[in-house]
């Protein structure tokens, strides 16, 4: 479960965090987003709120929609383009990622799969750094697709803040089921600001998607009542 420090620890970029991180945790330690390491201190790359997981493992939120690359993040890309063996995948970072026909469940040199420019795939970023050009793959460690892979063409993709996409995705947050229980409806999010869902009618889709953008800045006891003021707003249609 994703929690704040201690202390709420608000952080501008250059802040030197080395103290705050061993202070939580003296073993080995993971630097998520808006932390890098500069010699041996934990320097801060943007401004936020420190935050922790497992008490080793540490990044800065904040609000922003622009994405950064981080290795083992789950995303959510557009085939730009084909180039050889490589697809071009749009991430929304600041160049695209490389995906090759071999990183899908099942893929070989004989059977390769059905990928065409302009589709949606939910992938794994497997290399991310400022030196290198982003690198996804569609298997998890096995082999297996787990979910990853092209997203149906018959689902609706929107883009909104990557602190949503956190929030959604938090175990704290029970909007999913909500949402569950109120239509069926599949989810798929990913850390790059963007989610995919699908439900049966179009009207049940523009609400799923308007309850969602209105989670953001809505505290978790009250998205049941906003779930049903959402859905009651477009019953008309």
């Amino acid at each position: 479960m994703a929690t704040s420090m201690p202390e709420r620890v608000v952080v501008l970029p250059g802040d030197i965090l080395t103290e705050k991180v061993k202070k939580t945790n003296n073993s080995k330690y993971k630097l998520g987003p808006g932390l890098r390491l500069q010699s041996e201190d934990v320097v801060a790359s943007k401004c936020g709120v420190l935050k922790s997981k497992d008490g080793n493992t540490f990044w800065i939120d904040n609000h922003q929609k622009r994405y950064v690359p981080a290795k083992g993040e789950h995303v959510i890309g557009i085939v730009a383009m084909k180039a050889g063996d490589i697809f071009r995948v749009d991430i929304g970072s600041n160049m695209p990622a490389a995906l090759s026909y071999l990183s899908f469940e099942g893929s070989t040199k004989r059977n390769r799969p059905n990928v065409q420019v302009g589709d949606l795939v939910y992938a794994r970023l497997l290399v991310a750094n400022r030196d290198m050009e982003p690198e996804l793959v569609c298997i998890d460690g096995t082999g297996q697709g787990n979910g990853l892979g092209v997203l149906s063409t018959d689902g609706f993709m929107f883009r909104c803040s990557l602190h949503l996409c956190r929030k959604i995705l938090s175990p704290d947050c029970s909007l999913l089921k909500i949402l569950g229980k109120k239509v069926p409806v599949e989810v798929t999010v990913g850390m790059n600001g963007r989610i995919w869902l699908r439900c049966k009618t179009v009207k049940d889709t523009i609400a799923a998607m308007n309850a969602i953008m209105a989670a953001e800045y809505t505290p978790d006891d009250e998205l049941r009542t906003v779930v049903q003021k959402v859905f009651g707003g477009v019953a008309g249609f």
